[in-house]
């Protein structure tokens, strides 16, 4: 068994090996405080067939890391959750793009979070584990990289912060990669500069660098020998035979702008050439060997293209963004609805409206919790004209989905403000580049068409890069084929103001800081450009809600009120609520919402619970019904379930024998509060109401 230890924010994070999971490739055990996770690291002992890269990452939270049952009916861990999904997409993010290109062995990666102490989070420690469990196995692995996440408290800056801290700071950024470069960023924040960000990024990497060393050293110590790989045998010859046939065409095809046409005419170039191989005879079956020439030729000439001619696929400069429209209101009995289209991406925006009842429960490792905002984002295969099963939401949908959600998030009111739970759907109907950004600008729009009081509109817009040597092209607002066989995508989320979310995936081994800083600037004049352009749809949140949206009233009442409200197993809110339909919910802090479709109805419900809370004072008056007669007065019922005592000599100007000379059972009568007490008995008059003759005044 070997231990490690690496000081992190003034803590010791330790890497064991040697000791548990010793078949696997690569092992470690990952320690922060008492959050522990197991990685490993195998690979398959054949090449596999697939026409990609067969990389899988697993990422598991196990119930008992907190001492926790799972929630579910089977009471134990079924189809990862939303969190596991997402942490392994992280991974694979950080490590895919340092595999060699030449590994066909299927590598796995299996993270299981063993221990959490409900401070560190575990996901950037899984991260680093998949670093140095690579590094150790015997899979050829073109690491090490570092992984720290990185907050700011009170201009402090924290690597690997706790969830308090992270609660505190206005960003929240997991930065990987190598010793001289960066392989993956990702994150929130509240409207950060661009310069902000990159300061950040700049002090996560001199740790990140630290670590690169300290692996490096436990790899030699006893890493494994890495599998040789066999360098493909490229047959130059056939390939420059290809090029000859196909390249005039290919670079026509590569300069239709049209995505549909673009594609139908590389089918037609394939197919022309498969036949030509095919007529000169022979056994041997070429048609994948005439596509992958092609692809070669494909990817060098629009590379080329971009560099040494400035110009783009569908024949924008570097920094140019497609056209863009948009229009609200787009589905009827929606509560807010929007689309937006970007060159041939489109994605529907609708929002619903609903109350506290609606909420979101997730059933984390650090406990249970609600979510009271919500943005769901749909990938349907016909958006890029395919033929696919649907079996649920998959990781790339929840991975999206997830981006768009926290880009929007600081802009969404607090519950206290605007009393909603707010879900937000995105449905991708045409896909050619950045439908995840298409889907933030589409979620602005719907949010502004509802009424919703965002504190201000929001817009995505991601960069790709391409380098070859010395040549280097940012190039704004991807499409398809650009990301393809670009270099690098990096999704940016912001107001006018400044950036909230972002998430970059490269194809390379690292991408510098100048790069980074070209890439950021390009973004945001990007995103300006987007932003002017939504607000020649709608500028500003409607000032009011959709007739099909429910209404929602508040009110703030004393906590030991609200038995009151409730009455005896449930009897008074019930009645409230059957009487004028609208739905009543309370809170233990004592907020009061009231909500109906009807907005009548619900002021309505309202008013009843006011008058329940109300504390009666002197001199108030009120028309209440004699709820019963006594010889000595009545009780009039001056607000729901609360009456006072009208004395007989309070009843008229005159004396009188008998209460039932005057008032009659279920009679309404005109009464002004002449006392309270200290117990809260109330003591009416209706005498002080009549004038010297008698009548009402």
């Amino acid at each position: 068994m070997n231990t490690y230890e690496f000081g992190l924010n003034g803590h010791p994070l330790t890497i064991e090996t040697g000791h548990v999971a010793r078949q696997a490739g690569g092992a470690v055990m990952v320690r922060y405080g008492d959050t522990m996770v197991l990685v490993t690291a195998t690979m398959g002992s054949k090449d596999s067939t697939f026409p990609f890269f067969p990389l899988y990452v697993d990422y598991r939270e196990k119930g008992y890391a907190a001492g926790k049952i799972p929630g579910s009916i089977f009471k134990r861990e079924a189809r990862p959750s939303e969190r596991e999904i997402l942490s392994a997409r992280l991974i694979d993010h950080q490590i895919r793009p340092l595999f060699p290109k030449n590994l066909k062995r299927e590598p796995h990666v299996l993270v299981n979070v063993v221990s959490h102490d409900q401070e560190h989070e575990a996901d950037v420690l899984a991260c680093l584990g998949a670093s140095i469990a690579l590094g150790i196995s015997d899979i050829p692995f073109n690491g090490p990289f570092g992984c720290v996440r990185i907050c700011e408290v009170e201009g402090a800056t924290l690597l690997n912060p706790s969830y308090a801290d992270r609660g505190e700071s206005d960003f929240d950024i997991v930065v990987a990669g190598r010793g001289d470069s960066l392989t993956n960023i990702e994150g929130h924040a509240q409207e950060i500069s661009e310069d902000r960000m990159v300061t950040a990024l700049e002090a996560a990497h001199g740790w990140i660098a630290k670590m690169c060393e300290w692996q490096q050293q436990i790899i030699d110590e006893i890493g494994k020998t890495k599998l040789e790989l066999q360098e493909p045998v490229i047959d130059t010859e056939f390939e420059a035979k290809i090029a000859g046939l196909v390249g005039d065409k290919i670079k026509a095809a590569n300069r239709v702008g049209d995505k549909i046409v673009r594609g139908e005419t590389y089918s037609e170039i394939r197919a022309e050439a498969v036949a030509a191989i095919d007529s000169e005879g022979g056994e041997e079956d070429r048609s994948d060997d005439v596509k992958d020439a092609i692809d070669k030729v494909m990817r060098s000439d629009m590379r080329q293209m971009v560099l040494d001619e400035s110009r783009r696929i569908d024949g924008r400069g570097h920094d140019e963004i497609r056209e863009i429209s948009s229009e609200v209101a787009f589905l009827p009995r929606s509560h807010g609805s929007s689309l937006f289209t970007r060159g041939q991406t489109q994605a529907m925006g609708a929002v619903t409206l609903g109350t506290r009842t609606d909420e979101r429960l997730v059933d984390v490792l650090e406990g249970k919790s609600y979510q009271n905002y919500m943005l769901d984002y749909n990938f349907p295969p016909f958006s890029t004209g395919e033929v696919k099963m649907m079996r649920g939401t998959n990781r790339r949908e929840i991975g999206h989905g997830h981006l768009a959600q926290m880009g929007v998030e600081p802009v969404i009111p607090s519950m206290d403000g605007f009393p909603y739970t707010i879900r937000i759907v995105s449905e991708v109907l045409e896909s050619n580049g950045s439908s995840s950004m298409a889907s933030v600008c589409a979620a602005s729009l719907a949010l502004m068409d509802a009424g919703v009081p965002i504190k201000c509109p929001v817009a995505g817009i991601n960069v790709g890069l391409i380098i070859e040597g010395d040549k280097v092209a940012v190039l704004t607002d991807l499409v398809g084929q650009e990301d393809f066989q670009g270099d690098m995508d990096l999704k940016i989320v912001g107001t006018a103001e400044g950036i909230t979310a972002f998430q970059m995936d490269i194809k390379i081994s690292g991408i510098s800081f100048d790069i980074i800083k070209q890439a950021l600037s390009q973004a945001q004049s990007g995103r300006q450009h987007v932003l002017a352009e939504m607000a020649k749809t709608i500028e500003a949140p409607r000032s009011a809600l959709s007739q099909y949206a429910p209404r929602i009233l508040s009110l703030k009442i004393d906590p030991s009120l609200i038995g009151s409200i409730i009455g005896p197993g449930g009897k008074i809110v019930r009645g409230i609520q059957e009487e004028t339909g609208a739905v009543v919910e309370i809170d233990d802090d004592g907020t009061v919402n009231v909500s109906s479709v009807d907005g009548a109805a619900a002021e309505v419900a309202l008013s009843k619970i006011k008058a329940i809370v109300h504390v009666p004072a002197i001199g108030e008056i009120f028309e209440g019904m004699v709820k019963s007669i006594t010889s000595f007065g009545a009780f009039v019922e001056i607000l729901p379930g609360k009456d006072g005592l009208l004395h007989i000599s309070e009843i008229a100007n005159e004396r009188i024998g008998k209460v039932e000379d005057v008032l009659s059972m279920g009679e309404m009568v005109k009464v002004k509060i002449i006392n309270v007490d200290q117990s809260g008995k109330v003591k009416l008059s209706r005498k002080a109401l009549l004038g010297a003759d008698g009548t009402p005044e």
